[in-house]
This record gives structure tokens, sequence and C-alpha cells, in this order.
């Protein structure tokens, strides 16, 4: 069930810590969308937004987001200007949403910005996409080329709610229940 694989997968950005989370689930695509459509409902009263970026005959590359933090984060000056010199048009969120979705399906390379659609920091993405062995200072849910210790806090914060929400998950609570609303602005 397609609920789980978010819930374990997902539990930060669930949880409101982060802007966004990837993960592939091995099905029918035609299933996943009946699937994600239903989670959507859900998604939708949360703030939040789950969409197929590539879909393959067995396989679907799932992004549950958070738009209002997105726009934010790829507003930056630093996302803004990496997004740029890989020829994104950033006026608008949704089409640099297109643009990756695009890069995913059609480029032969993988499109390393996608750190910045996960909530990365936009250093440590231009980092790696410049040199991704120089550098290192640690490596956890991403290679850590700026602040190391704010980086560790977070990859620590990410594993306890994530090991919490199976917790709750396994213990009853819901998906719904499970998800934390934005904030207005």
């Amino acid at each position: 069930m397609l609920a789980e694989e978010v819930i374990k997968y997902c539990a930060p950005t669930l949880a409101g810590l982060k802007t966004g989370s990837m993960f592939s689930v091995k099905a029918d695509g035609r299933a996943v969308l009946c699937e994600i459509k239903k989670l959507n409902g859900i998604f939708a009263k949360k703030g939040l937004r789950l969409i197929p970026m590539r879909m393959t005959e067995n396989h679907t590359l799932l992004y549950l987001f958070r738009p209002g933090r997105l726009s934010a984060d790829l507003r930056t000056k630093e996302a803004m200007e990496i997004l740029s010199a890989k020829g994104y048009d950033c006026e608008k969120t949704g089409l640099c949403l297109a643009q990756l979705i695009k890069h995913l399906k059609e480029d032969s390379s993988f499109p390393h910005e996608i750190g910045l659609f996960l909530g990365y920091p936009p250093e440590d993405v231009r980092c790696f996409m410049n040199d991704c062995c120089e550098g290192v200072k640690c490596t956890g849910c991403w290679k850590v080329y700026g602040d190391r210790e704010e980086a560790l806090k977070t990859f620590e914060r990410f594993r306890r709610c994530t090991n919490l929400y199976m917790e709750k998950a396994y213990g009853g609570k819901s998906l719904e229940e499970l998800t934390v609303a934005e904030k207005a602005g």
C-alpha cells in the first residue's frame, strides 16, 4: 500500500521538517496513479502534494513535497543561480518542477540539482555538482560540504522522526493523522 511507503520514506516531509522527499515504488503506473489521487485528497488539506516524477513499466519515482516551502527554497539567490545555470526558468516553481521531470525522463545524466527540490542546502548541492568527491565533510541524507554540525543535527532529526512515524504507523495512526498541516503564511 502506497500510504505505508510514504510514511517509511517521507516522514520528515510529512512532519514539516523537510521540503520534499522522493522514493521509488515497484508497481504498475496506472495503479499508482489511482493511489496518488486518493492520497492527494488527504495531502491537499495539509499543504502537501504527491506527484509521479518518472514512470517505467515496473517502477514509479514519486515526489512528496510542500509547494510553499519548495517555492521559498527555489527562490533563494543561490538556488536560482544553480537552476539558471542548468537552463531552468526560475520565474515559477511549477515551471522548475516541470523542467526537472523533463530532465529525469530525457537526460542521460542524473540531474543533481534535484537536491534543491528536496530541501538540501544549495551550497552542498553546488559543491556536489562541481566535484562530488572533493571537500566532503560528512555523508548522511546528502553529502555535506558546508555546515557539518548543522547537517549532523538535521540527519539525526530526520532519523528520529522516521523511527517515530514508523512506530506510530505500526501502532495504528493513519497517514492523515501523521501529516502535519502547513502553517499559514
